[in-house]
């Protein structure tokens, strides 16, 4: 699992990816050159940005006659979440030993 968490940390270290995500998210689907035209990089830039979240598993690419859209795979983000909810249990239960420690 650890694997799929980074990858996806990975790839959305990068502005254009998140704006990349944020968008699909909201509109549904896309290509790279509705993309890019909302984005200041070439729709070649959007291109490998695209390829990137793919590689995470972040997107999936729907061939329409000569068009690619693109589309969200909520998955990996579930996971990366789940990750997160669990780090942050761990901390919360560690949090609440001290706190019972101290007020003693």
């Amino acid at each position: 699992m650890h694997g799929a968490v980074d990858a996806v940390f990975s790839a959305l270290a990068d502005p254009s990816r998140r704006f990349v995500v944020e968008t699909l998210a909201t509109r549904g689907t896309a290509t790279p050159t509705e993309l890019a035209a909302d984005l200041p990089v070439t729709r070649q830039a959007v291109s490998k940005h695209l390829a990137a979240l793919q590689e995470a598993g972040l997107v999936e690419a729907h061939r329409a006659g000569r068009e690619t859209r693109y589309a969200l795979t909520p998955a990996p983000l579930t996971s990366a979440a789940e990750w997160i909810d669990e780090v942050g249990a761990a901390w919360d239960a560690r949090l609440a030993s001290l706190r019972k420690l101290v007020d003693g």
